[in-house]
């Protein structure tokens, strides 16, 4: 062994044979495809489906915020317009079929009301589900 090289010493590609060096390089890339396809894609795509998914819900609050308040602002009209009514009726009597007409608009309003947020609600519950499930249906590239 005159030239100092017994073939238990490094080659210079970290200590592997040509052949096994470049086999484990390839292993490794492909291991690092296999991660990114089936673990961060996929997050990334999660991430970008609840990001979707929030804006939709905060759309639908806001919305169903300023659907309240109108049916407030509503209803306060009818109250006094009622009061109004009451206010210049001639006897008991008229004061007290003023006030029952009144309950019994409300009664309605209140139902319909009741109606328009719930099926706003579920509504905005299936926009806001809609990019969840998009993203869970799709394969992976």
């Amino acid at each position: 062994m005159a030239d100092g090289n017994d073939g238990g010493e490094a080659t210079g590609n970290g200590g592997f044979g040509g052949g096994a060096g470049d086999a484990m390089r390839d292993a490794a890339n492909r291991a690092r495809e296999g991660f990114s396809d089936h673990v961060i894609d996929p997050a990334r795509r999660a991430g970008e489906a609840m990001r979707a998914s929030g804006q939709k819900v905060a759309d639908g609050s806001a919305t169903i915020g300023l659907k309240i308040i109108e049916q407030a602002e509503q209803n306060s009209h009818q109250a006094f317009e009622a009061m109004r009514e009451a206010a210049s009726a001639k006897d008991l009597s008229d004061v007290m079929r003023i006030q029952g007409d009144y309950l019994r608009a409300q009664g309605q309003r209140s139902m319909d009301q009741a109606r328009e947020i719930g099926e706003l609600i579920m509504q905005f519950g299936r926009d806001a589900v809609t990019p969840l499930r998009a993203a869970a249906e799709r394969k992976p590239d």
